[in-house]
């Protein structure tokens, strides 16, 4: 055989071993559970067992999802986030270099923050006036700065 034909096959056996390798962890990881709205696909991960519980029992729960506040909308916006969070989450839990206690990346954090400022529009408009007046630059107090425990407790 010529060697790209070599080269072609063996391309081909690691595409085919990371493919299976990639779909027996979504099946083995109930990676499926994550593309629907249900609470209990966060705790698929033993580490967001606390942050699961918290909600049950906060302010939020009868309210709002873990995608309510974790995802932002819009269908391509959200599962984008969700592969994203998910891809990560995979990568770090499977080579054991997460922080503990769990962390929000920045962008994550952005995501939450936009989504209390949506349900909760109305208060977050009258904090956010303009401090010095019409015209004046406005600033934004941060939702998580103050109630970083009001979806769940950390």
């Amino acid at each position: 055989m010529k060697p790209q034909t070599w080269a072609g096959i063996a391309v081909g056996v690691m595409m085919g071993v990371a493919l299976g390798t990639s779909a027996y962890t979504f099946i083995t990881a109930r990676g499926y559970s994550y593309l629907t709205d249900d609470p209990q696909a966060c705790v698929n991960c033993h580490i967001m067992r606390e942050q699961y519980d918290a909600w049950q029992h906060g302010s939020h729960h009868a309210v709002a999802t873990c995608n309510d506040c974790h995802t932002p909308a819009g269908w391509l916006s959200k599962y984008w986030t969700k592969a994203q969070n998910g891809f990560w989450h995979s990568y770090f839990f499977t080579t054991g270099r997460f922080p503990d206690p769990i962390q929000m990346t920045e962008r994550n954090r952005r995501v939450t923050e936009a989504a209390c400022r949506k349900c909760h529009a109305d208060v977050v408009h009258a904090m956010d006036a303009p401090a010095g007046g019409a015209g004046s630059d406005r600033y934004q107090i941060s939702c998580l700065h103050c109630h970083r425990d009001a979806g769940h407790r950390h």
